[in-house]
């Protein structure tokens, strides 16, 4: 007999406010001494609170900087799921409470050897040839490269999604807004003078075109330029 299988409630935050201003404010921290006490910059704990979790240089530093600021407010399991809409269970035992922290703590270590060893194996196994590998070392790494997306076809929620996957790649999203004009035809890459090495290996990420613009002085800024969605 194949046992029923519960359904996952999804969640949905309580108030207005995102759910870790809110933790803060219960606290009466201002995000500076929030910021300090998480050991983090005032900026990494507006990023945290307004889930502009792309911002920062990668996916690791993004979980790191959110489990030290929810450690840092004291966040328990009652009030996580109070802030995450979720119906709060009975208080466990403190035996059964050490013992499912051990289990975390050893899971998250666990993954974070694994991924120590074993990330850089899969990475280097999907690189390109050595040429190639050496020209992509030589370029600034993507946390030092500023995009400027534009809606270039009248929908600004694809735009925001392309946003969302150069921002997930790691580069920093300066804008998002609309373009000049709608009638683009196709999603391109545009570089200034200086720039076509990383306009290149930004449009080959996203696989579109990569195109010059005719002036610019900054060597480490893109334009994005997106088109219509494709299926």
């Amino acid at each position: 007999m194949i046992p029923r299988m519960e359904a996952v409630p999804a969640l949905h935050p309580r108030g207005e406010s995102p759910p870790l201003a809110t933790a803060r404010l219960r606290r009466q921290l201002t995000v500076e001494s929030a910021a300090k006490l998480a050991k983090l910059t005032p900026e990494e704990v507006t990023w945290l609170e307004e889930g502009k979790l792309y911002r920062f240089p990668s996916g690791d530093s993004a979980t790191l900087a959110l489990l030290l600021y929810s450690t840092a407010l004291g966040i328990g399991r009652r009030e996580a799921r109070s802030l995450a809409g979720l119906p709060l269970v009975a208080r466990p035992r403190r035996d059964q409470v050490r013992q499912i922290a051990g289990a975390l703590i050893g899971a998250v270590l666990l993954c974070a050897i694994a991924g120590a060893f074993v990330l850089p194996g899969v990475l280097h196994g999907a690189t390109k040839p050595a040429s190639a590998s050496a020209t992509q070392s030589n370029l600034p790494p993507p946390w030092k490269v500023d995009v400027d997306v534009l809606n270039g076809s009248g929908d600004m929620n694809y735009t925001r999604k392309v946003a969302d996957r150069i921002g997930a790649m790691a580069y920093r999203i300066e804008r998002v807004t609309r373009a000049t004009r709608f009638d683009y035809t196709q999603t391109a890459v545009y570089f200034p003078p200086g720039a076509e090495a990383i306009g290149q290996r930004l449009a080959s990420q996203l696989d579109v075109q990569a195109l010059p613009l005719p002036g610019g002085s900054n060597d480490r800024r893109l334009v994005v330029i997106v088109g219509p969605a494709r299926l």
